[in-house]
């Protein structure tokens, strides 16, 4: 166990950084768990509003560190295109 306060402190911070991460990790897995929901229904209209709201959380996480920025680029893409194959 660290005796410092700047050890302590240094805890503190990175248990509250892993704690964020983790809810943005979630939560963008939620947002593209929805979409794929939607493109299984069918739905076009559920997954175009499903893919819009889930691109910012994407790029967002991407821009905080969460995912490596081609990580996001690339997932959204992919989703991307399988949006436009349910109007097919």
């Amino acid at each position: 166990m660290a005796n410092h306060q700047s050890a302590l402190k240094r805890i503190r911070q990175t248990k509250k950084r892993t704690d964020r991460n983790m809810a943005r990790r979630n939560r963008i897995r939620t947002f593209i768990r929805k979409v794929e929901e939607a493109i299984a229904s069918g739905d076009q209209t559920a997954a175009d509003a499903a893919m819009k709201a889930a691109m910012p959380e994407l790029q967002r996480g991407a821009t905080k560190g969460i995912l490596p920025k081609k990580t996001a680029s690339r997932k959204i893409s992919r989703l991307t295109q399988r949006v436009k194959a349910v109007s097919a």
